[in-house]
C-alpha cells in the first residue's frame, strides 16, 4: 500500500463544525478553542467565516474572533470568503490565507448559495485577483463529490471539472468534501482517480462526514492512493444545514488515532486534542461526537 509516511490534518471544527450549531457560541469560548487548538500540534486551524450574520447567525463574531487568537508562528489560521465583500472582511481582520467554496453539484450550489456552479467560480475572480495582490493563499472547496441531497449520485467528471477550474484560478489546495456522507471507499478512490488525472495528488485534500459511518474506512482508501491531507472536526463537530440527516465531519480524535496507529507521523498530541474537544463539547452541554475521546475519558 502506498501510504503516505506524514499526514497534514486540517481542523475545521471552529468554522466548519460550529457553523451548523444551533446553540450561539460566545466569541471568547471560540478563542479559547481555536488557542488550545493550535497547541495540540495541528499546523492548520479554519478559524471562522466572513459569510453574512443573516445566514449563518454564528459566525456575525468573525472579526472578533480573528483579533482575539493567539496565533501561533507554525499555524496557519484560514477563513472562508464565499464573495469580494467578505475577501476585503477577512482581509482588514488580519486574514493570511482564505478558502473559496464551490459545488459539484447544479441543485446543491442554488440552494446553497443560489447560483450555478459557473457563477459561483466566476463569483471567485475578484477574490483570486485580490488574493494575489495581497499575498494571501487561496484554498478551495468542492462539495457533494460523491452525492447530493437533491440530485443523488454525482459524476466523477464533473467533480473533476470543478476541481481543475479552481486549482487553474489560483487555489494552491483543493478540497473534496462528501458533503452528505454517503461515499464508500472504492467510490471515494474512484473519484480522487478522477480528478488526479487533473490535480496533483499533493494539491488535494479529503473532507469526509460520518453519516453512514464510513469516514475513516473512506479516509484510508485515499490514503492508500496516496493522498496526504486530511479535514477533520474536533470532537466530530458540525453537519450541513441543507443535507438531510448529514451528522458532523469525521472527528480529529478519530483520525489521529488510526493514523498513530499506523505508523503515520501527525505531529498531533492526541491528549491535548481531546481536552480541546471535550472544552467545547462542555460549552455545547452534549458529549463528543468522537469514539476515540469517549473511550479514552470513560
Amino acid at each position: 500500500m502506498n501510504y503516505p509516511k506524514q499526514v497534514k490534518l486540517v481542523e475545521v471544527g471552529p468554522r466548519d463544525g460550529l457553523q451548523n450549531e444551533k446553540v450561539i457560541i460566545e466569541t471568547a469560548d471560540k478563542i479559547e478553542l481555536i488557542n488550545r487548538l493550535s497547541t495540540t500540534g495541528l499546523s492548520v486551524v479554519e478559524a471562522t467565516s466572513f459569510v453574512s450574520p443573516k445566514w449563518v447567525p454564528q459566525m456575525a463574531d468573525n472579526k472578533l474572533v480573528m483579533e482575539g487568537i493567539t496565533r501561533q508562528p507554525n499555524v496557519s489560521y484560514p477563513v472562508l470568503t464565499p464573495n469580494q465583500k467578505g475577501f476585503e472582511a477577512a482581509l482588514s481582520a488580519g486574514a493570511k490565507e482564505v478558502a473559496v467554496f464551490g459545488a459539484a453539484s447544479e441543485s446543491f450550489s442554488q440552494k446553497n448559495i443560489n447560483c450555478s456552479i459557473q457563477e459561483s467560480l466566476e463569483r471567485f475572480d475578484p477574490i483570486m485577483k485580490l488574493a494575489e495582490q495581497h499575498s494571501i493563499k487561496v484554498r478551495g472547496y468542492v462539495s457533494c463529490v460523491l452525492g447530493c441531497p437533491y440530485e443523488g449520485e454525482i459524476n466523477v467528471s464533473t467533480v473533476a471539472s470543478v476541481a481543475k477550474t479552481l486549482s487553474d484560478m489560483g487555489c494552491y489546495e483543493i478540497s473534496l468534501g462528501d458533503t452528505i456522507g454517503v461515499g464508500t471507499p472504492l467510490k471515494a478512490q474512484m473519484m480522487i482517480e478522477s480528478v488526479a488525472k487533473y490535480i496533483p495528488l499533493e494539491k488535494l485534500a479529503i473532507h469526509f462526514h460520518d453519516t453512514y459511518g464510513q469516514a475513516l474506512a473512506n479516509i484510508l482508501a485515499c490514503l492508500s492512493l496516496g493522498i496526504s491531507t486530511v479535514d477533520s472536526s474536533v470532537a466530530g463537530l458540525g453537519g450541513c444545514p441543507y443535507a438531510k440527516g448529514a451528522s458532523g465531519n469525521v472527528a480529529t480524535e478519530d483520525v489521529v488515532y488510526m493514523l498513530q496507529g499506523m505508523g503515520i507521523e501527525t505531529g498531533i498530541d492526541l491528549n491535548k486534542l481531546i481536552e480541546a474537544g471535550q472544552f467545547i463539547s462542555n460549552k455545547l452541554g452534549r458529549k463528543p461526537m468522537s469514539k476515540v475521546a469517549n473511550a479514552l475519558s470513560s
